[in-house]
């Protein structure tokens, strides 16, 4: 097949998107035509086997499961006692509560599979208090999108299960893969704000607490570290699967939203309905893009770009190092989601011919992900973070104090080129 038709199915399907067409529509409309051209009339009768077997994977209901386990834990209030407990202890730090914006997020995101969710909610709880104590907002705004990108890094994640769903990759492994790089990403932007602060000397120092208030507040961090413990504990011993640990996870959150006394029908009524919307979006995309991988599959798309792009010569690492710089001008004009299902079904094919991990390049697309989400004008967490901020000035400051993270994540990525064992050793020991 000429790959100049394939280079303009791209990006007629990726100008779609960018004109505000549905995701879903567009990458079905190219999927089907793509099919009738090379097929005719058979290739539509393919699509309703492809889609009832990918309905009927009972690893797709591990999506509404984990998105009602953040809903559930967001509603019942944890994520305000969380913050309050967490700026206690990191207060004290250079940089205040800014610490603590990046602690919370990825604290949260460890129950929450959503990076715009995790931001939105940290943001909600700590800009007002921010905003009264007199923080820098470029440094608060910035500091609460980037923690915010956590959210699809430390498991669980949606985008995860949406990349293992398209590569037919271990879900399992992937969210064991996202702890590490999880954590020393959030420690790597910890360690700006302490820099910032006390090369600056601006930033503003929380008060001490005594240390037995301290030990009391603690009490706030035990439910989402239980369900984090839960899901991921029953995951790395083998003891559930994917969809069963999201299910123990949302019984947990269960009993922790009975337990701070705000589950009723009002608060369940919210969050499935949330969940409905939320679960419904995402598996349409991804019923989408099974029509699309059926279409590629059938036409040789695959096999013809791999077979272009390593008659380059490339290594995998010059290739890896190619695909940051696609990703993060993709990142700028196209929402997460859209990003990897548009294009992990022509790049994941390349990439593993070349012999890369599935596991680890299921982390670096994450990495890619999180850029994509705060590197305007199209960065989702910069808009969300802005229509939350209390003194309603411009999004320009959520875009400058965005900026050090941005370039704090392509260093971590090429850091992850050099070092890989730091996302593929623990899968390794599962």
């Amino acid at each position: 097949m000429n790959v100049s038709y394939i280079l303009i199915g791209f990006a007629g399907m990726l100008g779609m998107m960018l004109l505000g067409m549905p995701i879903a529509v567009a990458m079905a409309a190219v999927g089907i035509l793509g099919g009738l051209i090379a097929y005719g009339m058979p290739f539509v009768d393919s699509i309703a086997p492809v889609l009832w077997g990918v309905h009927n994977d009972n690893l797709l209901t591990s999506i509404p499961l984990f998105i009602l386990m953040g809903e559930l834990l967001l509603r019942s209030g944890i994520a305000d006692r969380m913050f309050g407990a967490l700026a206690a202890w990191l207060g004290r730090l250079p940089g205040g509560l800014l610490h603590t914006n990046v602690g919370c997020s990825a604290l949260f995101a460890a129950t929450s599979g959503s990076s715009v969710a995790t931001a939105a909610t940290i943001g909600t709880v700590a800009l007002p208090s921010l905003y009264k104590r007199g923080y820098s907002m470029k440094l608060s705004l910035g500091s609460i999108a980037a923690g915010g990108t956590l959210g699809i890094l430390i498991p669980p994640s949606v985008n995860m299960i949406v990349y293992g769903s398209l590569t037919d990759t271990s879900i399992g492994k992937l969210f064991i893969a996202g702890i590490i790089p999880g954590l020393l990403l959030t420690a790597c932007f910890m360690l700006f704000i302490a820099g910032h602060a006390l090369i600056t000397g601006s930033a503003i120092k929380e008060e001490d607490v005594p240390l037995a208030q301290r030990l009391r507040l603690l009490k706030d961090l035990i439910p989402p570290a239980v369900v984090f413990f839960i899901v991921m504990g029953s995951l790395y011993t083998g003891l559930a699967t994917t969809t069963e640990s999201a299910a123990l996870g949302v019984v947990a959150s269960l009993f922790f939203a009975w337990h701070s006394r705000k589950l009723n029908w009002t608060l369940l009524t919210h969050c499935f309905v949330q969940t409905a919307k939320t679960s419904g979006m995402i598996l349409l995309i991804i019923s989408a893009a099974f029509v699309l991988n059926l279409a590629i599959s059938l036409t040789g798309v695959a096999e013809a770009m791999t077979q272009w792009v390593t008659g380059f010569g490339l290594s995998a690492t010059q290739m890896i190092l190619a695909l940051i710089v696609f990703y993060f001008i993709l990142g700028m004009f196209m929402d997460v989601l859209s990003m990897m299902v548009a294009t992990i079904p022509i790049t994941f094919p390349i990439v593993t011919a070349l012999g890369v991990d599935p596991v680890w390049f299921g982390i670096f697309i994450v990495l890619m992900c999180e850029l994509g989400l705060i590197t305007p004008p199209v960065g989702m967490n910069l808009f969300v973070v802005h229509g939350i901020r209390p003194d309603k000035g411009g999004i320009r400051d959520a875009m400058v104090g965005a900026v050090p993270y941005v370039v704090i994540m392509i260093l971590f990525t090429l850091l992850l080129i050099v070092v890989p064992g730091l996302a593929t050793w623990l899968p390794g020991k599962m």
